[in-house]
């Protein structure tokens, strides 16, 4: 059975789509894994409708979780209006709604098309970027994106953006091959942009 959402600590997790525009040299999909420490199930023989997940969520007892975290086994911006639609959705049919969270490669305007962080104010609690380095060459090579460099920028631009909308913007690296002071680089980057900084343990396959 495929899985929507999933419980991981206090946190409930939602999974609708395995999209990605990135091929992240850390990324558990790329040696045929189906799921994660998370959950085992994560591929996803098809999207789920808004509708479908909706009615997964809000069978859910969702205020005793601490956070809802848009996340799964791919890029969730490929389904933000579906995610926005959902927030309206769950504050409206659902009392005491923990605080929403975002896990994104930050490519949210590739994707789209469009500026959305607009659209996040007042939906969207907390959003964890992918930095994955400190520098456009590091990034790319890390990350992989379909676009390039262009991509390192919009990630930035997104980010930039974000902090007026979202009250807590966080930015992540993983620990992998990582020094003191690339991490330090990072996080100088990160507080330039106004956000901060996330060290992620690396996760081995």
């Amino acid at each position: 059975m495929e899985t929507i959402s999933y419980a991981y600590g206090p946190a409930l997790y939602v999974n609708l789509t395995n999209r990605c525009d990135c091929a992240c040299v850390f990324c558990l999909r790329h040696n045929g894994h189906k799921g994660s420490i998370y959950a085992d199930d994560l591929w996803l023989d098809h999207e789920p409708t808004r509708q479908e997940a909706l009615e997964d969520l809000l069978a859910r007892d969702l205020p005793k979780y601490s956070e809802l975290v848009f996340c799964g086994f791919g890029e969730p911006a490929y389904r933000m209006d579906d995610i926005l639609w959902l927030v309206d959705r769950l504050k409206e049919a659902a009392p005491g709604l923990p605080p929403v969270r975002i896990n994104t490669n930050g490519h949210a305007d590739l994707i789209l098309g469009r500026d959305v962080t607009p659209e996040l104010k007042g939906r969207i609690d907390a959003l964890s970027i992918s930095l994955n380095g400190s520098t456009c060459e590091e990034y790319v090579a890390v990350t992989r994106p379909r676009d390039g460099e262009r991509a390192w920028e919009a990630m930035l631009d997104f980010t930039r953006r974000a902090v007026r909308y979202v009250p807590t913007v966080m930015m992540t690296v993983v620990d992998k091959d990582k020094s003191p002071r690339e991490l330090e680089a990072c996080r100088a980057l990160c507080e330039s942009l106004g956000a901060r900084l996330r060290v992620r343990a690396y996760i081995p396959d």
